[in-house]
Parts: structure tokens; C-alpha cells; sequence
């Protein structure tokens, strides 16, 4: 790290930045911002330093392409409000490889914060004391009502060690500082946390991670980076149709099922299932051949890139031919998928004892003896063969876990890689995360590790052949494994740095430097050093058809904890990477209640649904003939009025989020109420008491217009224009007038909320858009008005098909689609609708002329 007067970016100089802090450690050892105590009692070897005085020292003028290389907007950002931050040190008498160190006590005061409750995924919580915390807190944010502000605190990446936030005694607040290895240690740290202040809770949020970027100089922020272009996209998921079983003539069969009914896929992800691995103490260059144990796979290692047995006898134009083309039965594949799961209950009740008899994997596809096998066959004569057939398919993504498969490399079966199996070892602050099957067998078996210095060739060598045979991108999921096996490496973010390296470098070169999602991702190591490159992944838990440990109140329970999940998570990962809100299933119990939110979340739609299926008329409202989507211009985050409150068990809150369209903002609210984080049983839990019918308030005053800069100035607009779509209701309201609601369990609103234009004195006007689609507002493209000879126009592009939907003060003249002129009816309440026909994807141009 070098001085602030050292570096120079552009016409910034660091010189320029305020020296003063709002932030105080004060002699009787509190806290404070602007003199209001935030954490009292705090302990003489904790050091506040007010002064943001440290850069990253590859920053040069002339914008050369270095990892470290801050835009200038940014910098300056940072530094003109540098008061608002200060970095919180500690220092011991003897060097640790683990500190446990109290840093304040937080008494009376309101907050949210974001937790691991497993080893790879987070969530929110919410309290008044710091005891109320939970474990391995990756973020808090505070209220401070005294002065209509808020206070993120951030623990940070320093050195060679990571922090977390847990909870202490009597309100207490205790800072983990950890290297991951009892073969590293330090005593000193001046910035192992980092406290940001401001009025508005999403741009204290947005700034502190802002001041992080240029302070540590690891990662870049979302706004730097490219997205995946499946990111306005709909695709389908292998996952939930096949689990492990997944094979090509399933894959076919899927992606001809919704092409075939109007819903062409856009992607395709292959998920876990297509690779070659295998167990310890079977052949080591041959697939498995009994992955019939609750989690066996998580016991397998990668012996090979290429694809396994499964997908290798697939031949170049096999599926070409309808007469000869294998056939799928998604029933018999259903019963044998039963079969292998009451097995492998049987060999869990049994204790993995020998059974005759095991269920086997439906074969499509044979091969005859002593045929050799074509060169023309295996994952590319797939790929090749649907993106012929279905030209719309832009992606085929595959999966595979971060460190190759769950169980990692094995010994000795891949050329020019060194890996050794290694004891995986759960770090201490997750001793109290949730029971997970994946954490006990990966502790059981053992991680396959290529050395570090090797990753980067781990996933060049990987990817160049995923590359090759046509794949365009990767899920990499499993990602927070390293730190169990960290000890005789450097520590966890030396490794971790190792491996990321390695697979931002493989990105950049084989996928276009963005077609990447990232899973079982949410820990702060990853966020703070992975994310040079990766712009998108995964915001929350999986998407669980049902508990897979017992579903109380049938199908629906855990379905509204997905979504606080993804809404809260998105607050801090959408600083660095685009939040995505998983598949679903479209014929779910509760599909409809899943869709509503990915139509507004502002990321990719795509479902995991059986072959044939689906349910189209819910479809419709998510995607686009072509198989696009309406996607929002920002990503669905938690109204303030949500901020503080429990939306999964307080029996009051409903979850609202907000996010915003070019033109237009939207809100969606859902009641969630019915389950959530159990502390003292660390796990998540039914809350049957909450599971009711709840009301709430919303206004066009929830949206937070200045997130965009395009949209800020709709924060003035005298009036809105709000449509409910499913209760189908228009109305117009001033800024802060309520509209109150009821939802059932496990519904759902969509507010549109559009700002009402006056055209004239008399006339007022207020697009909504395409009424048919969740996210009507979506639709809308461009959007202007102008005057001429008594005569107002309002020009509309809209994207997409179906009835158009406005507020319109007065009637028409008329209204001309694409240059013909069309039918419409308008109520005197103001209510206007019309007909936008399908143009083959291209935008439909609308002038509508009023007297």
C-alpha cells in the first residue's frame, strides 16, 4: 500500500480528500458518528482511523487494462465523501493465527445484517443488540434515527486474513480475524473492518463498497464489468428435471418441449451430471458405478475433462432423424429416480450395507462391441447439434464445482496436474451454520486439491476444451471449499487469491470474460477477490421444491425464505455482481409466487421444469416469443420500510421490493411470513402462527427513483400512475398516498408505478405498459412528448407483445402501431389499453395523438 500522495489517477490526486471524519473514538472509548454512540465500551487495543489514506499502488493515468485500475468516477466518488468512512485495527501482544477480539457493544439500536447460515450461503437477520448477532456476519447496517442515517460496518480482507462479525455477551461485538492456517499469524491490523455513514440507506451501502474497491483494490464493482448476455435471457436448467441423471436425449427432449410451444430457451445450463469422476476405491479412469448414496457424488473426483460414458455415445446427428430418434419417458425416468432415492435411504438406515439389487440409468443411447467410438460424438456433437435445430439456443453453460468436481481432482488421472487429497476441516465460526449433507461428506472425503500454483492451468486446460466442443460458459458452484483446506497453503486468502486468479484469467480468455455463474459463493473472501471478472451469481439458496428434510406445511414453507434470501443478499452482492434469483419450476405449487419475483429481480429467468411439464399461460408473462425477457434496469432489493423487520416470521411484514424500468418504477410485495432462521437449532424452521393472510401499505414514495441517474428525476412528478396487476386495478396517487392490501399466504402484488407527464393544461398521461407481463413496465423503451398545433403526441418503442396498458386523462384522438392505426378503448377514469402486435423481436413504435 503506498500514501494517497503517491498516486494519481487521471486528473484525481488523492491529495484532495477530506481529511476530517464524521467517525470518533472517543477518550471513554465509544464509538460515535457525528457524537451519537454506536458501539460503547470498546476495548483499548481497538484503533478508529478517520483518514482514508490508503490506495492500491497500480493506478496510472492513461487507463491501461491493469487489475487495480480505478475509473476516475469512481475516485472521485470516494474521495469527496471520504468523511462519511473509517477503518476500525486492532493489535495484540502476540501473534495469532485466529483472533476473537470485542470490538464495542451495540445496546438499543436497530439493525440488519447479512450472515452465512451455511458454509456458502447467507442470509438476513435482524436485532437491537449486538448478542442478537449471529455467527460469521458479513455486514451490519445500523440505524441512527438521531440523525436520519445509517452506518455500515463491513469486515474486511487484510493481509493474509479475513474477518467476520459474531456475537458476544451483554451486547458485545466480536470481530474474527482469521488466516485459515495455525501456520500464519499476525498481531496488527489497521483495517480489518470498515464503517461507512449517509442518509440513504442504499447509498451508504453502494459507497462503502465503493471506498472497499479502491482501499483494497482486489475486485471491481458490478458497474465496471461486462455482463453474461444470458442476463435478459430465458433458459432452461438441466437440474431439477434430471439431478445427476442428466444425459443427452433428456437434454434434446427438454429444450424441444418449450421451443416446440413458443418458449425458445436461450440458454441451456448442463448441470451436475455430465462429468467423468468417480470414488477412491473404484477404477480411476472409469465413471462410477453407484452414485445411488445420498450425496455420493459429493465423494467423487474429476479423472477427466472430458464428458462422461453418458454423453461421449451421443453421435453427431442422432436426434436429426424422427424416426429413429430415441424417445423420452419422463415418468420412467421419475420411477427410477424414486428408486435410486428410497435406496439410498436404505443404505443410509442400513449403514451403506451390500444390496443386490440397484436401479439403473435409463440407457438411450448404446454402443456396439468393439465398435471405436467417432470422433464426431460426445458433448459437441450435442451442442452442435441442438444449437442447429433450435438456432435461438445463444448458451450452453455447463456446471462444475470450483475446485473441478465436489470431491475436487483425483491423484494421478490428469496429465500435468499435482493434486493431493486434503483434509477438509470445518473453520470454527461455522460450527453453528446449518446442518448440511454437502459440508459432511466433503469433510468425510476430502478435497482432491490441485496445487495452487497450478489452478490457473486447472481452468485454462478445463475451459479451452469446454471452449472447443462449443460450451460458451460455466456454473461454478461449490465455491467456499478452500477454506477447509487452507492450512498447508497459505492461509485462506492466499489460496483463495490462487485459485481466483486462475479463474478470472480462464474467463477473460475462453468465455468472453463474463459467461460465468458463480454458486454457493456467499462469503466475503469471494466477493473481495474473485470478482475482477465474474459479473453474475447466485443470490440466495436453492430453489427447494420441497424441504428436503420434511416439509410441514407441504410445498410452501420454504418458498418465501428463498426470496428474503435473495432480496436481502442482493444488497451487498449486487455491489460487486449481478444477483441471480435461480430457476424455478413453472407447474410449482407455487410457481406463480417464484415468477412474480424473477420478473422484477432484474436478472435472467429461467426454469428447471420436467420435459413436457410446463405451464405456459405463467410463462407468457415472463417471456417474449424469441425468449427474451422484460428485464428491470437495477436489481430487486427490500424497500426501507422492510430494512429492519423479519418479512419471514415477525407476523406483520410483508417483503416488498423495489426496482426500476427505464420509464417507470415497480414494487412487488410478498407474503412471506411462515419460516425462518431457528438460532437455537441453527437451522430454518416453520413458523405455522405466522402462516396467515397479512396487509401493508405501499406508495409511489418505496421507489428509490435516484438509484438510476435517468430516473432520479421522477422522485417529482405531482402524481402516479399505479396498476396492480394481479388484483388489475389502476389508480393515480401523490407521491406519499398510500394504498393498503391484503395477500393469502404465498402471494403476491406487482405494483407498476409510473410517473404521470403533463402533456397541457388539461391533459395528463402516464405509461404503464404491456399489462399481460409481470413486469408491464419493462416494456417500455423509449418514451417522449411533444406539442405541435393544438395537437399533443406521445411517442412510445415498446419491446414485446400483448395489450398495452396507460393513463390517459383524455381521450385520443387517435393511435397509430407501426404506422397503422388501431383500435383502442379509454374509460373516463382515465384507463387506456390497445393492441401491440409481435414484429418478429422488433420494437413496435407507438404515436398516440390528443386533442
Amino acid at each position: 500500500m503506498a500514501s494517497a500522495n503517491n498516486i494519481v489517477s487521471g486528473k484525481i490526486s488523492t491529495n484532495s480528500m477530506n481529511s476530517a471524519s464524521r467517525f470518533s473514538l472517543s477518550p471513554n472509548r465509544n464509538i460515535s458518528i457525528d457524537n451519537i454512540t454506536l458501539l460503547s465500551e470498546v476495548p483499548h487495543n481497538v484503533t478508529l482511523s478517520p483518514n482514508f489514506t490508503n490506495f492500491p499502488t497500480t493506478i496510472d493515468s492513461d487507463h491501461n487494462n491493469h487489475s487495480n485500475n480505478i475509473p476516475d468516477h469512481i475516485l472521485k466518488s470516494v474521495t469527496s465523501k471520504s468523511e462519511n468512512g473509517a477503518f476500525l485495527g486492532l493489535s495484540l501482544n502476540q501473534p495469532s493465527d485466529r483472533i476473537l477480539n470485542p470490538v464495542g457493544r451495540i445496546l438499543d439500536r436497530k439493525f440488519l445484517s447479512i450472515f452465512r447460515f451455511k458454509t456458502w450461503w447467507s442470509t438476513m437477520w435482524v436485532g437491537s443488540n449486538g448478542s442478537d448477532l449471529q455467527m460469521e456476519t458479513q455486514l451490519i447496517l445500523l440505524q441512527v434515527p438521531e440523525i436520519n442515517s445509517y452506518v455500515a460496518i463491513i469486515p474486511l480482507i487484510e493481509g493474509d486474513f479475513r474477518s467476520a462479525i459474531h456475537p458476544g455477551s451483554d451486547g458485545q461485538v466480536i470481530l474474527c480475524v482469521e488466516s485459515g492456517s495455525t501456520k500464519v499469524k499476525s498481531k496488527t491490523f489497521s483495517s480489518c473492518a470498515y464503517f461507512h455513514a449517509g442518509a440513504n440507506p442504499f447509498d451508504v451501502i453502494r459507497d462503502a463498497f465503493s471506498a472497499i474497491r479502491v482501499h483494497l483494490g482486489t475486485f471491481r464493482l458490478l458497474e465496471e464489468k461486462k455482463l453474461p448476455r444470458i442476463v435478459d435471457k430465458f433458459g432452461w436448467c438441466s437440474w431439477d428435471a434430471f439431478y445427476l441423471s442428466v444425459e443427452p436425449i433428456g437434454l434434446w427432449h427438454g429444450v424441444k418441449s418449450l421451443a416446440e410451444n413458443g418458449f425458445p430457451p436461450r440458454f441451456l445450463i448442463i448441470d451436475d451430471g455430465w462429468q467423468s469422476i468417480n470414488m477412491d476405491d473404484e477404477n480411476p479412469f472409469q465413471d462410477s458405478k453407484d452414485l445411488t448414496t445420498l450425496g455420493s457424488q459429493m465423494l467423487c473426483r474429476l479423472y477427466r475433462f472430458q464428458e462422461n460414458d453418458k454423453f461421449v455415445k451421443y453421435k453427431a446427428g442422432v436426434m436429426s432423424s424422427p424416426d429413429h430418434a430415441p424417445k423420452f419417458d419422463q415418468e420412467k425416468h421419475d420411477k427410477m429416480f424414486q428408486e435410486m432415492v428410497a435406496l439410498a435411504e436404505k443404505k443410509r438406515r442400513e449403514g451403506n450395507c451390500d444390496i443386490s439389487y440397484s436401479p439403473k440409468t435409463i440407457e438411450y443411447l448404446k454402443e456396439e462391441e468393439g465398435v471405436e467410438r467417432s470422433r464426431g460424438g460426445g458433448l459437441g456433437a450435442l451442442v452442435g447439434d441442438l444449437k442447429e435445430k433450435f438456432p435461438k439456443l445463444d448458451d450452453v453453460y455447463v456446471w462444475h464445482a470450483l475446485c473441478g468436481a465436489w470431491g475436487g481432482v483425483r491423484p494421478g488421472t490428469i496429465d500435468g496436474l499435482d493434486a493431493k487429497v486434503t483434509r477438509a476441516k470445518l473453520a470454527a465460526g461455522l460450527e453453528k451454520t446449518m446442518d448440511d449433507l454437502a459440508v459432511d461428506m466433503i469433510i468425510q472425503g476430502g478435497i482432491g486439491l490441485v496445487e495452487p500454483n497450478q489452478a490457473a492451468d486447472l481452468y485454462e486446460s478445463m475451459h479451452s476444451y469446454l471452449a472447443d466442443v462449443g460450451v460458451t460458459g460455466v456454473k461454478v458452484d461449490v465455491i467456499h471449499t478452500l477454506e477447509y483446506v487452507s492450512e498447508d497453503h497459505g492461509g485462506r486468502v492466499r489460496l483463495a487469491k490462487a485459485y481466483y486468479d486462475g479463474l478470472n484469467k480462464s474467463l477473460e480468455k475462453n468465455f468472453g470474460g463474463s459467461g460465468l455463474i458463480a454458486s454457493m459463493e456467499q462469503c466475503n473472501d469471494f466477493f473481495f477477490l474473485a470478482t475482477k471478472h465474474i459479473s453474475m451469481a447466485r443470490a440466495g439458496d436453492e430453489f427447494w421444491f420441497e424441504d428436503p428434510n420434511g416439509d410441514p406445511m407441504g410445498a410452501y414453507w420454504l418458498q418465501g425464505v428463498h426470496m428474503i434470501h435473495c432480496s436481502y443478499n442482493s444488497l451487498w452482492q449486487g455491489q460487486f455482481v449481478q444477483p441471480d434469483w435461480d430457476m424455478f419450476q413453472s407447474d410449482h405449487l407455487c410457481a406463480e409466487f417464484h415468477a412474480g419475483s424473477r420478473a422484477i429481480c432484474g436478472g435472467p429467468v429461467y426454469v428447471s421444469d420436467k420435459v413436457g411439464r410446463h405451464n405456459f399461460n405463467l410463462l407468457r408473462k415472463l417471456v417474449l416469443p424469441d425468449g427474451t425477457i422484460l428485464r428491470c434496469q437495477h436489481y430487486a432489493l427490500p424497500t426501507r420500510d422492510c430494512l429492519f423487520e423479519n418479512p419471514l416470521f415477525d407476523g406483520k411484514t410483508l417483503l416488498k421490493i423495489w426496482n426500476l424500468n427505464k420509464f417507470v418504477g415497480v414494487i412487488g410485495a410478498f407474503n412471506c411470513q411462515g419460516a425462518g432462521w431457528y438460532p437455537e437449532e441453527h437451522k430454518c424452521k416453520a413458523y405455522p402462527q405466522c402462516y396467515k393472510s397479512m396487509s401493508g401499505v405501499v406508495s409511489a414514495d418505496d421507489v428509490e427513483w435516484e438509484q438510476k441517474d435517468s430516473t432520479a428525476i421522477y422522485r417529482n412528478a405531482e402524481q402516479y400512475a399505479i396498476f396492480m396487476h394481479i388484483s388489475d386495478n389502476l389508480v393515480v396517487k401523490k407521491p406519499k398516498e398510500k394504498i393498503n392490501f391484503t395477500l393469502q399466504p404465498s402471494s403476491f402484488e406487482i405494483f407498476t408505478i409510473s410517473p404521470v407527464h403533463r402533456l397541457n393544461e388539461r391533459a395528463k398521461f402516464a405509461p404503464i405498459g404491456l399489462e399481460n407481463m409481470f413486469n408491464s413496465g419493462g416494456a417500455i423503451e423509449s418514451f417522449e412528448y411533444e406539442s405541435k398545433m393544438g395537437i399533443d403526441s406521445v411517442k412510445i418503442e415498446v419491446k414485446g407483445t400483448g395489450k398495452f396498458l396507460a393513463y390517459s386523462s383524455e381521450k385520443p384522438k387517435e393511435i397509430a402501431v407501426n404506422g397503422d392505426k388501431v383500435e383502442f378503448e379509454w374509460s373516463t377514469n382515465g384507463i387506456l389499453r390497445f393492441h401491440v402486435p409481435w414484429i418478429g423481436g422488433d420494437l413496435s413504435n407507438v404515436l398516440i395523438s390528443i386533442n
